[in-house]
């Protein structure tokens, strides 16, 4: 019980320092590919994440969502995208490969689509090297470039806002 305090402590520290030194990037590249972190114990809605893709012009094949579970439940592995607290390590060291490759891909936008404060999905946005970082209120800012104030249960007004700001912020074109 002790080692898992310091663990988090350790964790939590990895993460500041992450999201001290992290350097904001905003321009205009069009939006080709897309991340998804999701929280499956707050919303298990996969298909929406498809259709907000296509809604913003994102081919299929450039979509990656992966879910995190506090829990291992059995039912949640027959998804084989989906992380647990028995992946991350020490100082936030990532013990899963599948884990480390998403986050080492160069995302055009990542949406972290969760409400609870937790740290390991913190740290999956934080070690994120997507370019554009889009997430829904929090109460730490630092971890994401655009915030989104809706709940999860208003979907279709979180996709609405992100192809709204992207069109704004000319990542995207409305009319294509």
């Amino acid at each position: 019980m002790i080692l898992k305090g310091f663990k988090e402590k350790s964790n939590k520290k990895h993460l500041n320092k992450l999201l001290d030194n992290r350097q904001v990037n905003v321009n205009n590249d069009k939006v080709i590919s897309l991340g998804v972190i999701l929280n499956i114990d707050e919303f298990d809605d996969f298909e929406a994440f498809n259709i907000l893709a296509e809604y913003i012009k994102v081919r299929p094949n450039r979509l990656k969502i992966i879910a995190y579970s506090s829990s291992k439940k059995n039912d949640l592995l027959s998804w084989n995208e989906c992380y647990n607290p028995k992946d991350f390590g020490w100082k936030g060291d990532i013990k899963n490969s599948e884990l480390q490759t998403f986050l080492d891909t160069k995302f055009d936008v990542l949406i972290s689509y969760y409400e609870k404060e937790i740290l390991e999905l913190k740290l999956i946005t934080a070690e994120s090297k997507a370019k554009f970082k889009i997430g829904i209120l929090q109460p730490d800012e630092r971890l994401n470039d655009l915030i989104i104030k809706t709940n999860l249960k208003q979907f279709n007004l979180f996709k609405e806002e992100v192809f709204k700001y992207l069109t704004i912020f000319k990542k995207i074109s409305s009319n294509e």
